[in-house]
């Protein structure tokens, strides 16, 4: 599949399917499509894994997109100001945060939820417990808020990211949370208690925009 990315001020995909070509997509993103494109909402990975991705708060479905003939277009957005980018699978599986996720699509895509690995990040990081992780042979579509910021963790490494700032990473970054110290900072500083504390080896994609609640929540 052929994709591009266009678009300044809230970038858009365009994908250009060859026929039997499948996509999974984020519920609400279609903007335009081909007659002979169908699509209808699935969950992925079946009925077991509805909840915990209400608990991600991507919402139950995912809109799975196919195409009955070659030369069949449809064209995506995150309906939200800021920019796309693509993380090839090959460099390993992907984590994105709520509201991240764009699409999916290759030879074989699987979309899971995860549980955050540290119990601490898990209730008090800016990712929440449940995050959505997205493996197998094929491309991902990630929207960040404003403009992207990219880190390539060396082994130990780490980064302290302000919460809501975190797009994606990489399955293989350690993710936890730290508190910040300070009565003055805690007050006044406006990121709260914690910071989501990153430790490599990994890429990660930061946003330089706080997502806003209203692109944190899917409905089913």
């Amino acid at each position: 599949m052929e994709y591009t990315i266009d678009g300044e001020l809230s970038q858009v995909v365009g994908l250009s399917f060859e026929a039997g070509e499948t996509c999974w997509a984020s519920k609400g993103s279609l903007i335009t499509y081909s007659p002979e494109i169908s699509w209808e909402l699935k969950i992925p990975g079946g009925v077991g894994g509805a909840a915990r991705r209400v608990l991600a708060g991507e919402g139950v479905t995912l809109t799975y997109i196919e195409a009955n003939q070659t030369g069949q277009e449809v064209m995506l957005s995150a309906n939200q100001p800021g920019k796309i980018i693509a993380w090839d699978l090959a460099e390993g599986d992907v984590v994105t945060t709520r509201g991240s996720f764009v699409a999916a699509f290759g030879t074989t895509i699987q979309i899971d939820v995860m549980t955050a690995k540290r119990k601490g990040a898990a209730f008090f990081g800016g990712a929440g417990l449940f995050l959505q992780k997205i493996s197998g042979q094929g491309t991902v579509l990630i929207h960040g808020s404003g403009d992207f910021i990219e880190e390539q963790l060396a082994p130990g490494e780490s980064m302290l990211v302000s919460t809501g700032n975190l797009a994606a990473f990489s399955e293989s970054i350690d993710y936890n949370i730290e508190s910040v110290s300070g009565l003055r900072r805690v007050l006044f500083g406006g990121e709260g208690l914690f910071m989501t504390k990153l430790t490599g080896p990994g890429r990660v994609l930061l946003q330089s925009l706080k997502r806003g609640a209203g692109a944190s929540s899917k409905s089913v």
